[in-house]
């Protein structure tokens, strides 16, 4: 192992053990089902819905391994004392600074995606490409499917409940966080070169996880501003 990769393996575990796994089990109480269908080792694509900052969180603390996401760029280039710290701990975290605005630069982000798992590690993904802003369960983006497909990774769906708007003051009237990992996605019937079935299958993913969570689904992609 390279020296870069453990200071990478170092700094997930201060952060996963010693500052973020404490407070996710204190603050969302979490019940999580499922975790013998992520495999300790190997690639693995982890998709979970998205209504809150901390969900990439508890999607790391029920893999059981450090899991990679996409993040925001800006989170790695803020000035200051602040952005050095927020920096290492998105970092430590297994955060991945890609430009994610779209279109074009895009290509980054599944580019990145597709060397994680082709190393054998795990990439976090939340299709919907950010949180929810109302609590419905919006179109899935087709990039976990097609890196799937082209590196023939599976992929584990994770549905997420009650993680959003969760305070001090309704702390102790919340019901604890849910987080139930689901058998993996059958891709059997898509092809990386037919795009109605990347499509079909993308919309079987969010099928499953709007099953799981009980929300409102929406035939249309959420307008950018979240995580």
């Amino acid at each position: 192992m390279s020296i870069s990769s453990l200071r990478a393996a170092f700094r997930y575990r201060v952060a996963r053990h010693l500052v973020i796994g404490p407070g996710l089990l204190a603050w969302g109480r979490p019940r999580i089902t499922g975790q013998d269908y992520i495999p300790r080792k190997g690639a693995v694509i982890l998709a979970a819905n998205h209504l809150a900052v901390s969900d990439s969180f508890y999607v790391v603390l029920a893999a059981r391994r450090p899991v990679m996401f996409l993040a925001k760029a800006d989170y790695f280039t803020q000035p200051g004392l602040m952005g050095k710290a927020k920096k290492t701990f998105f970092a430590g975290m297994g955060q991945i600074p890609v430009d994610r605005s779209g279109g074009a630069a895009s290509s980054p982000a599944l580019e990145a995606a597709t060397k994680i798992v082709e190393h054998g590690g795990a990439w976090g993904i939340h299709p919907e490409g950010t949180r929810s802003p109302d609590g419905r369960l919006y179109k899935g983006k087709t990039g976990a499917v097609r890196v799937a497909l082209a590196t023939g990774t599976p992929i584990i769906p994770i549905a997420l409940c009650n993680t959003e708007n969760r305070t001090l003051k309704n702390f102790w009237r919340r019901d604890p966080v849910t987080v139930d990992v689901l058998p993996p996605l059958d891709l059997s019937d898509a092809s990386p070169d037919d795009e109605a079935s990347v499509r079909r299958a993308t919309d079987q993913l969010m099928d499953i996880l709007g099953k799981h969570t009980g929300q409102e689904q929406v035939a249309e992609y959420a307008k950018p501003g979240g995580k």
